[in-house]
């Protein structure tokens, strides 16, 4: 029996010691503190396990959650963190039992990269709503690798489940694909899910990165777009993507008339604001969706008896299934973000942020990966 016991514990100390030795150099930009500037950072990814693809990282998205999720705008988080989860690469590297990508497929890795499979949002297809184990892109705790951190797409490569990654055909314009699966999913959930058609009255509350997706999506779906935004340098943009009306909400000659006339709202505003103005825009049987995430400190408030039969509901990104037919969908409708491709540099990143900050950026800054040295 001592011998057994003895055999057990080789093999799962040389099983423990070929995993550590098979894992994945990568290196990217992280930040240290809430309060700090990205670094240069070198680090290792788990192993490739049969049902995993490695990836080249060739382009990856900056996200206002990015922001708020480094700077600890909704809770204390755990450093270093390299951020990232509007990611598209090349497959290098597949497992061996890997069926869905060969190697020199491009795919794509959004805010999830796994899940239990077995719990009843699993199951329906809704994995950002996993109650059992569901592990995001970065800063997350990955149950299923020992506990460790994940760490996102600011970086050379990932090592991800195949279930949990986007197929992407060679030929899209990939500079534009990683925010389809943050910014463009984000969005289209919501719309599909509360059946939005041709002829609808709609608004899009926030025309920045997600807010400029929406607005091409409803459009695409023939709908009657209203768009608000607090500044005048949109107005045009908002036209021209294909929104019917401009709403400057700091102008009160705008704002004349406008209630009791739309059927939905989909709100992308990442600060505080006041959900009242678009309640109050809602026709009866309207319904206000929010997806935009203020930090926690300006998380705005609503009185559940002033919605007076307009309703209040809030989406999360969407399942891998919808993931991949909004990317479908993107890409048969030259349905694209607005991108400014920035260098793979730690000063780069460090503008970017402020300028998203400062609401400078029209619409999405995409990091060029294969420029990192």
């Amino acid at each position: 029996m001592k011998k057994i016991i003895l055999i057990l514990t080789t093999i799962i100390m040389c099983t423990h010691v070929s995993a550590q030795e098979n894992r994945i150099p990568s290196k990217g930009y992280a930040l240290f503190s809430k309060d700090g500037s990205f670094q240069p950072y070198e680090f290792t990814r788990h192993s490739i396990g049969e049902h995993d693809i490695l990836i080249r990282t060739l382009y990856c998205g900056i996200c206002h959650s990015d922001i708020h999720q480094v700077h600890s705008d909704w809770k204390e988080e755990t450093y270093p963190i390299v951020p990232g989860h509007e990611i598209v690469g090349e497959v290098v590297k597949v497992g061996s039992a890997v069926s869905k990508f060969k190697v020199g497929d491009i795919a794509g890795v959004g805010c999830m990269v796994n899940s239990c499979r077995h719990c009843e949002y699993c199951e329906d297809n809704q994995e950002q709503y996993c109650t059992d184990g569901r592990v995001l892109t970065y800063a997350n705790k990955d149950v299923y690798h020992d506990g460790e951190m994940t760490q996102g797409g600011y970086s050379t490569n990932m090592v991800v489940d195949e279930a949990f990654a986007i197929c992407v055909p060679k030929n899209a314009p990939l500079e534009k694909v990683g925010p389809l699966m943050c910014a463009g999913i984000t969005t289209w959930s919501p719309i599909k899910q509360y059946g939005i058609k041709a002829g609808d009255k709609v608004g899009v509350a926030g025309f920045g990165g997600l807010g400029h997706m929406a607005v091409q999506y409803l459009v695409s779906l023939g709908a009657e777009v209203t768009v608000f935004d607090i500044t005048e340098e949109k107005r045009e943009d908002a036209l021209r993507l294909g929104a019917k009306r401009y709403i400057n909400v700091t102008r009160e000659e705008d704002l004349q008339g406008i209630n009791n006339t739309l059927k939905f709202i989909l709100s992308t505003i990442p600060a505080n604001y006041n959900p009242m103005m678009y309640i109050n825009i809602l026709k009866v049987g309207g319904t206000l969706a929010v997806v935009g995430m203020p930090a926690a400190k300006e998380t705005p408030n609503i009185s559940v008896t002033a919605l007076r039969g307009r309703y209040l509901t809030t989406s999360i990104i969407g399942g891998i299934k919808e993931t991949q037919e909004v990317v479908d969908y993107s890409l048969a409708h030259d349905i694209y973000p607005e991108t400014v491709v920035i260098p793979a540099d730690a000063s780069a990143i460090d503008k970017a942020y402020q300028d998203v900050i400062d609401g400078k950026v029209k619409f999405r800054y995409v990091i060029d990966l294969r420029t990192i040295k």
